[in-house]
């Protein structure tokens, strides 16, 4: 995957290029919104990590001018702007996801891979399978090794949401972000009790769980 990185901290910027370079992928770094848009019109990227605040032209001004120009790479926005209207704002601007520094590089790995995806896709995936395990998304259904599981809703989308990062740890806050539409942390204990919930229901009668916990990071779906 080719991913070009709009931030003026060259520091921060040479760290996400390292981690993305050791993740198997190539970037391309841009120090500034203008030199970021002449990157980005050579084209040949699958990614944009863009950094909101940026010198001469700034994230969310690139991003809207990549917009109109018909350029429909999937961007993530980086920013230490984390209120709910500045994700609105992003948004709004064009980004296809809002990353609120700091962050983990673990949950940035995972975001801008899910991104990659869903441009690979163009959005028309109805079926997702991990290993023995496959979802239909249209008749929403689940079965492993051919047994069909009976989810409840949040069950299924909490599902569907960890096979569609499928091999990766999954933080908290991707959950409450992603699941539950929560931007800050309720303080409850409703991601454990779904989890295990849901462990019982599709590792329950086989021999190797699939549903695991990553001490200290989150959770991960293992085929």
């Amino acid at each position: 995957m080719r991913i070009l990185i709009m931030e003026d901290d060259v520091s921060a910027a040479e760290a996400m290029m390292k981690g993305l370079a050791d993740a198997g992928h190539q970037t391309v770094h841009a120090a500034d919104g203008r030199e970021g848009l002449a990157h980005a019109a050579k084209g040949g990227f699958d990614v944009m990590v863009v950094d909101r605040m940026m010198p001469h032209v700034d994230g969310l001004t690139a991003v809207a001018t990549l917009r109109r120009e018909g350029d429909g790479t999937p961007v993530l926005f980086l920013s230490a702007l984390g209120e709910i209207d500045d994700r609105v704002t992003g948004l709004k601007a064009g980004g296809d996801d809002y990353l609120v520094k700091p962050y983990a590089f673990a949950e940035l790995i995972a975001r801008v891979e899910a991104l990659c995806r869903r441009k690979d896709t163009g959005g028309q995936t109805t079926t997702l399978r991990v290993g023995e395990l496959e979802m239909d998304l249209i008749g929403r259904t689940v079965r492993r090794a051919g047994t069909e599981i009976d989810l409840q809703p949040r069950e299924f989308q909490l599902l569907e949401f960890l096979m569609r990062h499928a091999g990766q740890s999954v933080t908290r806050t991707m959950l409450l972000e992603k699941v539950w539409e929560y931007h800050f942390d309720p303080q409850t204990n409703v991601i454990d009790v779904h989890i295990s919930r849901l462990r019982g229901k599709i590792d329950k009668g086989f021999d190797r769980p699939m549903l695991q916990t990553v001490r200290g990071a989150g959770y991960r779906l293992d085929a």
